[in-house]
């Protein structure tokens, strides 16, 4: 076998031997090999756990950094340090993450950063060991709200029968000018378990008290109280219970968190999306939920109503539940009928047992039942059948509302006989947002019963309306209760905070009425939102009964003209904060009368409109 070694040295470079030693050649040493430093022997690791600066060594992994203790007891185990880089350390409580990297220290007084006292994080149960509550995903949040109203305003008065503030006035009408104050304070708390950010939470447990101060000042007597002697003047105040329910949460149906849930006890409920039929805080049992992604909701419930104080409207648990029940069903689909609209359809049954009983308010005014025709009481059922939408239509925003009332009622006061019972209501407002302005555009149409003498009643009425509409309470004619002076004793056209001429004794105490001359409104307004913290609205309003023939019928009148008038408002709302924290609204409103109402209303000063004017301060924690 033999080797070529001619590649290999074809490869070799010649190295010059001069002066190297003879029989030896050897490459002289470099110059920066010759000043180059010598190494130090203490710069070569000996362990083979160390390593030098800026390097690492072949196949060697040094040792797991210490575990990480646990300092929050009862708090999540972290997982175990290997499973995290070395240059990273678990946080035991995300929670309290914030607080712990020095960001924000918590003060209960601050309502907007991270507060325990607003569920922003779980209760610590070493803190409250009294609390009988298990696990670490339990939260509190406790809410304050402080709502004041001073309200002048004017509106026809009737003069006493028995006597008169002012000895030698002797007309059917007083002088119109009053004013109201009035501060409500309410204070709420929530104990629930489980993370709501994502999903509806285990059980919840509720409580909502409401004090209630208020001072009234009319120009007439037997305005504030029944007794002739009694001042034209009234302080009162009363402490209501407005939420007081258990919510369980019974079962998730989709991993995207479909529910079913059940709450007990007096919870607030809106039967549509504006307030049109029924808007309380009643003594309820309500099953809820959704499904399809929270695409579909819907509620079956069952509300035992409560009497209300007279003065203040709010819930007197201390008095026994009124015989008047409400039954609902209710289902909302989104994106039906077109996509970006939220239809509803709803049936509400109301049942009312309180022919045989007599009420009388807080102020010695008769209320059950109304003092209109034979003045007798009556039971009746109703059923509403409706179907609402809320949403837009490409760039117009659309709300609507349509509802049939069909019932019997066992007296009519007209005849003193039994009564079916026919009512529709309708109502739509569209709008349409431009930069920073929305215009609206709303109507409404309530029956009115056109004989009042047969077997049938087609005046529609709610059940417990406090709608959001065509200017709300900004409203002259939605704020003030107007008294139907001279048809009937106690008894209003229209309810304070209401829309609808319903010949009610009281919205909050009386039964309803489908004996009324129905409602037709009319209106046009703008919102505009000239920063983020101002916004002014203007509405215009026309307003006009559906039917006068009751109204007739209870004055002894041949004719009255079914014009009401205009109604003409306008509103600043200032949020200094930007948020709903602090609210400060001023609003203006004036009822210029139309032939109707100068028909069947008048004041002794002969003013020819009528005036409210609303300033509001609300607080929230």
């Amino acid at each position: 076998m033999s080797v070529d070694l001619a590649p290999a040295l074809l490869l070799v470079t010649p190295v010059p031997v001069t002066d190297m030693p003879s029989g030896w050649a050897q490459e002289a040493p470099s110059q920066d090999a010759q000043t180059a430093p010598k190494p130090d022997p203490r710069d070569t690791p000996t362990d083979p756990s160390e390593t030098l600066e800026g390097r690492r060594k072949p196949g060697y992994v040094p040792p797991l950094p210490k575990a990480v203790t646990q300092d929050n007891p009862g708090a999540v185990r972290a997982p175990p340090p290997e499973a995290f880089p070395t240059d990273q350390v678990p946080v035991p409580d995300r929670w309290r993450l914030i607080e712990s990297l020095g960001v924000v220290k918590e003060n209960w007084l601050d309502p907007y950063h991270q507060n325990t006292l607003k569920g922003d994080r779980p209760i610590d149960r070493a803190k409250v060991p009294w609390l009988p509550i298990k696990g670490d995903d339990w939260f509190f949040s406790a809410s304050a709200v402080s709502d004041t109203v001073f309200e002048p305003r004017t509106f026809p008065i009737p003069v006493g029968v028995q006597t008169t503030r002012r000895p030698g006035s002797l007309d059917v009408f007083g002088k119109d000018a009053s004013y109201i104050a009035s501060q409500t304070f309410i204070l709420g708390a929530s104990l629930f378990k489980g993370s709501t950010a994502f999903k509806p939470p285990e059980i919840e447990y509720r409580i909502a008290l409401a004090l209630n101060v208020n001072y009234a000042q009319v120009p007439e007597r037997r305005v504030l109280h029944v007794e002739p002697s009694k001042p034209s003047h009234r302080l009162d105040s009363f402490l209501g219970v407005q939420e007081l329910f258990v919510d369980y949460h019974l079962r998730n149906v989709s991993d995207r968190y479909d529910f079913d849930s059940i709450r007990v006890g007096i919870q607030p409920f809106q039967s549509d999306f504006r307030g049109f039929l029924f808007n309380d805080q009643q003594l309820g049992l309500r099953l809820f939920g959704n499904r399809d992604g929270n695409r579909v909701q819907y509620n079956l419930g069952v509300f035992w109503r409560l009497e209300k104080d007279t003065n203040s409207g709010l819930n007197s648990v201390l008095s026994s539940p009124r015989d008047d029940l409400v039954f609902v069903a209710n289902v909302y689909r989104q994106d039906f009928l077109v996509p970006g609209l939220t239809s509803q359809v709803i049936a509400l049954f109301n049942r009312n047992r309180e022919g045989n009983g007599i009420r009388v308010d807080d102020n010695g005014f008769p209320v059950r039942p109304a003092l209109l025709g034979d003045l007798r009481g009556h039971d009746y059922d109703v059923a509403y059948l409706g179907y609402n939408a809320d949403g837009h239509v490409g760039r117009i925003n659309v709300t609507a509302s349509t509802y049939a009332a069909l019932g019997h009622d066992s007296n009519s006061f007209f005849t003193s006989r039994p009564a079916s019972i026919r009512a529709f209501f309708g109502a739509t407002e569209l709008s349409y947002d431009r930069d920073w302005i929305r215009v609206r555009l709303s109507a409404l149409y309530a029956t009115g019963d056109g004989d009042p003498y047969d077997d049938k009643e087609t005046g529609f009425d709610a059940v417990f309306e406090n709608p959001v509409f065509a200017g709300a309470d900004t409203s002259y004619w939605i704020r003030q209760s107007i008294p139907f002076a001279g048809g009937g004793r106690a008894v209003a056209l229209s309810g304070r905070n209401g829309v609808l001429n319903s010949l009610r004794s009281s919205k909050e105490e009386g039964q309803s009425n489908f004996n009324n001359p129905g409602t037709f409104l009319l209106g046009v307004g703008a919102d505009f939102d000239l920063t983020p913290r101002l916004r002014v609205s203007a509405n215009a309003n026309h307003l006009a009964f559906a039917n006068t023939i009751t109204l007739e019928t209870l004055r002894n009148e041949g004719s009255i003209p079914k014009d009401i008038g205009w109604d003409l408002s306008a509103a600043a709302i200032w949020r200094p904060r930007a948020n709903q924290n602090m609210v400060f609204r001023l609003s203006a409103a004036v009822l210029q009368p139309g032939e109707g109402f100068r028909d069947l209303f008048d004041n002794a000063q002969r003013h020819d409109r009528y005036v409210s004017v609303l300033a509001n301060v609300v607080l929230s924690y």
